[in-house]
């Protein structure tokens, strides 16, 4: 005697093909940082930013220098954005720490 069970069609089947639906990620939405806002698509594709200390960032005469990779994005560059909480943020080529950059989250300046 089989004690297999199936599931008949109908609701029962619906309901669990729509929580298996509901837990893949859903595509084109770009990643969260770690205070729950969403990065932008155009700065990031699901793996490209992240939150990095303020000692990596130095402000100077010609702008941001990334200490990373010494790269100096100007305070005038379209890739520079308003932090939302307020922390840097750093969105780079495949998320390396040895490529270029792609947006930089600063915080708001104060004066």
């Amino acid at each position: 005697m089989s004690c297999a069970y199936a599931f008949p069609p109908g609701p029962a089947l619906s309901v669990l093909v729509l929580l298996a639906a509901s837990a893949a990620p859903a595509p084109g939405l770009a990643h969260q940082a770690k205070t729950g806002w969403a990065y932008p698509f155009a700065c990031c594709s699901n793996k490209d930013c992240r939150e990095i200390p303020a000692d990596l960032v130095s402000e100077r005469p010609q702008g941001y220098v990334l200490e990373p990779t010494g790269e100096v994005v100007g305070y005038s560059d379209d890739r520079v954005k308003i932090s939302p909480d307020g922390v840097y943020h750093w969105c780079s080529v495949a998320g390396r720490n040895d490529s270029r950059t792609i947006c930089l989250f600063v915080p708001p300046r104060l004066f």
